[in-house]
């Protein structure tokens, strides 16, 4: 008999960090999603009116940052060296970036809602300096693959996105700022030469439409980042969860170029306000497309019949995509009046990609990482020793399934409040949409309750003559 391997305790696979890595991460941003939830609740004028106010834009960044963000880099921490075959460059680097990144989210949340742009920046440079992090372990991650594929491209397409945003988004701080107190402090050295570059960047940005700076901000973030990360990450997670194979690399491959090439395009055309915006709009649209090609034409080669709930969320977020682009092309059309419908228009297109599309995508993933994660965490070490409980076994499916109808109920309500610019129904919206997040909750504690109190049984004795699989 074969001996049965023992993976060390809180490691997921061969080639991935510590449980411990992605799973404080994830935690900060179920965290948030709750308190962003909560927030429109309780001012729900955020989506039913169409204005940008402190509390909007706090409001957005602790979605994108706080939810998002978070999720994301823990996720990705754990599934680029496993989709990439190799391992993270540094645990470490990862560990002092957490710590970055949650001081610097967190005060550009406060700060944004006192409006105290000052202190923006100054939070602001703190995350960054957790992006820079971020992107420095991931670019030498990719530096030791081998071969590069269609995944490496759009997670380094991804990362310089990320970085663009960042650099953006300070900019159009620095230009709200005003750094002459700093000047009897900064004769000489390297803080005055960063505040003269914070101070050049402000003035650049000035140049262009400030609404158009934040809309490219917006599109380089959610786009350029989260989205690209989606439709490439997904080129590896959906084969391997449908058990199925990628059936075009070449088709996989140009939807992630086209999607980039739009994406640039449009980015520079919400600046300058370009008339040739529809058309980086269509080219985004048709790389969009060619991914749900390959989507469908995976799960049609698929050898598992009935899909889990985690990945019907997930193909539920993908299917949002259609209103999305479709949204967006119209609002792209230069000659387009700025009607008050107009103005509730553009925030369904924010509600639908960020609370749609990339938040949907990330909590059907979510119940696929997180057991792995707890499993693996808790129960690796006593393979071949004790009986230990299935993946499905640590969360409640029917809290899932509740989880996933309230969900795309209070996402409905919540559109239709949008638009019909109706406070108390986008406050029973978000209501609802609580409600989904208490049942991802309870399934969290249902999940991270295996860590302190372990499910072991011991093993059934094996009749006489009959191996023991290992």
């Amino acid at each position: 008999m074969p001996e049965t391997p023992v993976i060390t305790p809180l490691k997921a696979a061969p080639n991935a960090p510590s449980a411990f890595v992605p799973l404080r991460f994830i935690v900060v941003g179920v965290l948030s999603l709750g308190l962003a939830l909560g927030l429109t609740a309780i001012h729900p004028a955020v989506l039913a009116t169409y204005h940008y106010n402190q509390q909007v834009i706090a409001i957005t960044h602790l979605l994108l940052l706080g939810w998002i963000a978070s999720v994301v880099m823990g996720a990705v921490y754990q599934l680029v060296p496993v989709a990439l075959e190799t391992r993270l460059y540094s645990e470490r680097l990862a560990r002092w970036q957490f710590l970055f990144h949650v001081i610097g989210f967190a005060g550009m949340v406060w700060m944004f809602w006192r409006w105290d742009m000052k202190q923006v920046g100054h939070f602001g440079s703190a995350f960054a300096v957790g992006v820079g992090l971020f992107v420095w372990n991931l670019v030498r991650t990719l530096a030791r693959v081998k071969r590069w594929n269609v995944i490496a491209f759009a997670i380094g397409a991804a990362l310089a996105w990320l970085v663009l945003t960042v650099l953006v988004g300070l900019s159009v701080a620095a230009g709200k700022c005003a750094y002459e107190y700093a000047t009897p402090l900064t004769q000489s050295g390297w803080l005055r030469t960063t505040l003269r570059g914070l101070q050049a960047a402000g003035a650049f940005m000035g140049r262009f439409d400030q609404l158009g700076a934040m809309h490219a901000h917006a599109h380089a973030g959610v786009v350029g980042c989260f989205v690209m990360l989606i439709v490439g990450v997904s080129c590896r997670l959906l084969p391997m969860f449908a058990v199925s194979e990628l059936q075009s690399p070449r088709r996989a491959a140009w939807s992630v170029g086209l999607l980039n090439l739009g994406l640039l395009g449009s980015f520079f055309a919400m600046l300058t306000r370009h008339p040739l915006k529809p058309l980086a709009a269509l080219v985004m649209a048709a790389g969009l497309a060619l991914y749900a090609l390959e989507v469908r034409a995976i799960l049609r080669a698929r050898r598992r019949a009935q899909l889990d709930w985690g990945l019907r969320q997930f193909l539920a977020a993908l299917a949002l995509l259609i209103p999305g682009a479709t949204l967006g092309l119209f609002l792209s059309w230069p000659a387009l009046a700025v009607t008050p419908l107009v103005g509730q228009l553009e925030n369904l297109y924010g509600l639908l990609g960020v609370l749609g599309v990339v938040s949907l995508a990330i909590l059907g993933m979510l119940y696929k990482i997180v057991p792995f994660l707890v499993w693996f965490g808790r129960y690796s070490g006593e393979i071949g020793r004790c009986r230990v409980p299935n993946l499905a076994d640590l969360y409640s499916t029917p809290v899932q399934i509740a989880g996933f109808a309230s969900y795309a109920a209070g996402l409905l309500v919540t559109a239709a409040g949008t638009v019909l610019a109706s406070e108390p129904v986008v406050r029973v919206g978000a209501l609802v949409l609580g409600g989904s997040w208490l049942c991802l909750a309870a399934n969290f504690a249902l999940m991270f309750r295996h860590l302190f109190h372990p499910r072991l049984a011991p093993l059934s004795p094996q009749p006489a003559g009959k191996a023991v699989l290992a």
